[in-house]
């Protein structure tokens, strides 16, 4: 059997329970992907993104709905040995790539780390949009999966004041007729890792030359977050599944206030009605 099938394999079997069930119960569930869509999938070189890919191969190949899928992969200026790594290991997993070149790195390469950081978020997410309404796609398909969602709650909640998650799904505010679509929401990060390792597969961590240069993941309040929830699962192993649920269970009525499309309600507006 030829190596990429025997991976195909592994998400399929050996991983069904934790990797393959979770993603078609979020591409169900949250009615991501639909008859006649045609999506591109958004391959940065890491294990997320490319296990991202191997799923929407699987559901093309064998789901009931039929779509089309694009597997790009936008090159903002990796070195020629992380560029190299990222087409070895599409060639590894049959994965046919679609590679695009940008000048984000160099754009950022002298701002403060934490703007450049945003610019880069920025301008990737801008790049990404235009390509895909050049290859007339309805859906851009990102590979965030569960712990992503759980650190970026905690991270609002402990640094921006405010309650809120990264969604499934989102409308794009500024390129009409375009979603954004998140299918690995349920999967959990360390049975990606463990995916990776299974298989002797090797993808890039950080790409970024400026990150690299500046060392900067030493001082993300990601990383602060990772290890406040590895620390509190150590006395509650559900804590994360718990922190998760809670954003689908909010009890209105216990609440100071909320805000939706910017107008922001209090419990006092109608506390005596």
């Amino acid at each position: 059997m030829e190596r990429y099938k025997e991976i195909e394999r592994s998400i399929i079997k050996k991983y069904r329970k934790e990797i393959w069930g979770k993603f078609v119960k979020a591409v169900q569930d949250y009615e991501l992907i639909k008859e006649n869509d045609n999506i591109m999938v958004c391959i940065s070189g890491g294990k997320d993104s490319f296990l991202l890919a191997k799923c929407v191969q699987e559901l093309q190949r064998h789901g009931k709905i039929k779509f089309d899928a694009h597997y790009v992969v936008m090159n903002p200026g990796y070195s020629e040995k992380n560029r190299q790594a990222i087409v070895d290991n599409a060639k590894t997993l049959n994965i046919p790539i679609e590679m695009f070149d940008s000048d984000i790195f160099e754009a950022v390469s002298n701002i403060e780390v934490k703007m450049a950081c945003y610019l880069c978020a920025r301008m990737r997410r801008g790049y990404l949009y235009s390509k895909a309404q050049e290859l007339g796609c309805n859906k851009i398909v990102l590979g965030h999966h569960f712990d992503d969602v759980i650190e970026t709650t905690l991270l609002s909640m402990l640094y921006g004041s405010e309650i809120k998650t990264m969604m499934p799904k989102l409308h794009s505010e500024h390129f009409e007729g375009i979603e954004l679509i998140r299918p690995l929401y349920l999967v959990k990060e360390q049975d990606i890792i463990s995916w990776s390792k299974v298989n002797d597969l090797e993808f890039l961590n950080c790409a970024c030359r400026f990150t690299e240069k500046n060392n900067s993941e030493n001082i993300s309040k990601r990383k602060e977050i990772k290890e406040l929830i590895k620390n509190l699962k150590k006395v509650n192993k559900d804590v994360d599944y718990n922190i998760f649920k809670s954003l689908d269970n909010v009890n209105l009525n216990c609440v100071l206030g909320t805000k939706k499309d910017g107008a922001y309600k209090s419990f006092l507006d109608d506390y005596d009605e």
